[in-house]
């Protein structure tokens, strides 16, 4: 009976150990963590089909890669951006946004990177 008790608490407790692992790699928080801290994280499935997310200056955006022909190979050759919520955006100047381009292109350097609007009427306004 004492050895089932045990058996029961050793479970128990990796059970416990695995549960706060598991939330503490969680790339959601720390997504969220950035977000509140107004820190730069872009956290990217290598899967061309999964969506990227990133977070700047307190917004959250998502990037949707499109695969296609390059010179010698197949790669990321158009990503699409947009903000979660277009009032996060609010204050942001447009150094903002090329940082974030720039940041992206270090990642995909032949993508073409395409903002939905309002930041692409924003960004091409003289």
């Amino acid at each position: 009976m004492v050895w089932l008790l045990r058996l029961l608490l050793v479970f128990l407790f990796s059970f416990i150990l695995f549960v706060t692992i598991k939330y503490l790699l969680k790339p959601t928080r720390k997504l969220e963590a950035a977000r509140k801290h107004k820190r730069f994280l872009l956290i990217d499935n290598e899967e061309v089909i999964k969506n990227f997310q990133l977070t700047y200056n307190g917004a959250v955006f998502t990037g949707e890669k499109y695969l296609g022909a390059t010179k010698n190979t197949i790669d990321v050759v158009s990503i699409s951006l947009w903000p979660n919520q277009t009032t996060s955006i609010q204050g942001m100047a447009k150094e903002d946004f090329y940082f974030i381009e720039k940041k992206i292109r270090e990642r995909y350097p032949v993508a073409q990177i395409n903002w939905k609007s309002p930041i692409d009427e924003f960004l091409h306004q003289k």
